[in-house]
């Protein structure tokens, strides 16, 4: 098995090269061209209305990074295109957000949309164009066997691998994936370096971090926008009333900040989001031990190969920047079975647990339900 090399690649492919206005992406395309591929630029304009994002140089969904990320084509010497997704991508990935909250539970856009836009609308598109791959600046790598089957696995840098949101990919995603910047134990002081190296106006470009759709990072203002404010009851797990907040929508669990409860605790101790329950509009929260999960039922699972059989042990991770648990898992019909070797905390429904087998992407699913050391979620 190895590593695709884009340094010398086998055949030289027609590639697609999302570029986003970010350094990441920029210097991805670079790299591909250097290779020797046939490199188009994309910039997928995702908002009907770009102001409606956030402004300034943030590296996503704005007018500055479409023409940040033409003038890095000029650079590279590529052609270079935007193409309108800003129809799929409210449906797939703001409209679905946006249900998501409402239904109580907490999703990751990212996630969604490296499944729904830049890996099935943008690579479907790609691919009836006639292009070979889409390429990204995502830190990850795929690992190629002799028999042609392909397997995702974590970057050599372990400080910016980003394969957990690129855990909803299958195999036949992966087999038009490239991904130039996660063979190579590389920073992104480095990145930034070898872009300043080839000219690219981007290399100082500061990293995106908030969601692309939330212009001012105020994401309990954004969805009381779109849900409208809905009173609710503030209890602790005895039931009884501490507070009222003005909707469900913008609490998740685990949180402990804003919760606005004038009763202190009986013990003195800062009290966390237990539960959210968006059908009587209920709030629930207690003492942080309460947060402990011992074992999640996730849905929807997405294989990077062949699913699993029977039981086994991995490890787990449970957020875009979380660490690596022990778990075993078993996926039995169409759930995913997962129990911790120690409780783990701040679990909540919507999110994805991925997971891994050594440095291999074993595989994703949605968080649907989860039990506690002292309670059931």
């Amino acid at each position: 098995m190895t590593v695709e090399n884009l340094a010398a690649p086998q055949r030289r492919l027609r590639v697609l090269a999302a570029m986003s206005g970010g350094v990441d992406s920029a210097v991805a395309a670079a790299r591909a061209a250097e290779a020797g591929h046939d490199v188009t630029g994309v910039h997928l304009a995702l908002s009907a209305n770009p102001q409606s994002f956030r402004t300034g140089a943030r590296g996503c969904c704005t007018i500055e990074d479409s023409r940040d990320a033409r003038r890095a084509a000029d650079v590279i010497g590529i052609p270079f295109y935007v193409w309108d997704l800003a129809d799929r991508f409210r449906e797939d990935v703001v409209e679905d957000f946006v249900a998501e909250y409402q239904a109580g539970r907490t999703p990751n856009p990212c996630l969604r949309c490296n499944e729904k836009i830049k890996f099935a609308a943008l690579l479907d598109k790609a691919l009836a164009l006639g292009f070979d791959a889409v390429c990204t600046g995502h830190y990850a790598k795929v690992l190629l066997h002799e028999d042609g089957s392909r397997e995702l696995h974590r970057a050599s840098d372990m400080a910016k691998d980003q394969s957990y949101v690129l855990g909803v990919l299958d195999e036949r995603q992966l087999a038009h994936a490239l991904f130039p910047l996660g063979d190579t134990v590389t920073t992104k002081d480095e990145i930034r370096a070898e872009a300043e190296r080839r000219g690219l106006a981007v290399a100082k470009k500061p990293d995106s971090h908030d969601i692309c759709f939330i212009a001012d990072g105020d994401t309990q203002g954004f969805l009381a926008s779109r849900l409208g404010k809905a009173e609710g009851d503030i209890v602790d797990e005895s039931g009884a009333k501490l507070g009222t907040h003005e909707g469900a929508f913008g609490y998740t669990i685990g949180q402990r900040k804003g919760l606005r409860i004038g009763t202190p605790a009986p013990d003195g101790k800062p009290r966390y989001v237990l539960d959210i329950s968006p059908v009587n509009n209920t709030v629930t929260v207690g003492p942080v031990d309460a947060l402990d999960v011992t074992a999640l039922t996730a849905i929807k699972p997405r294989w990077c190969g062949t699913a699993p059989a029977g039981e086994g042990a991995y490890t787990a991770q449970l957020r875009a920047h979380g660490d690596e648990t022990p778990v075993r898992a078993e996926l039995v019909g169409a759930e995913l079975r997962v129990s911790f070797e120690e409780p783990v905390r701040g679990v909540a429904p919507g999110q994805a647990i991925v997971l891994y087998d050594g440095t291999r992407v074993v595989g994703s699913a949605t968080i649907a339900t989860t039990s506690r050391a002292t309670a059931a979620a």
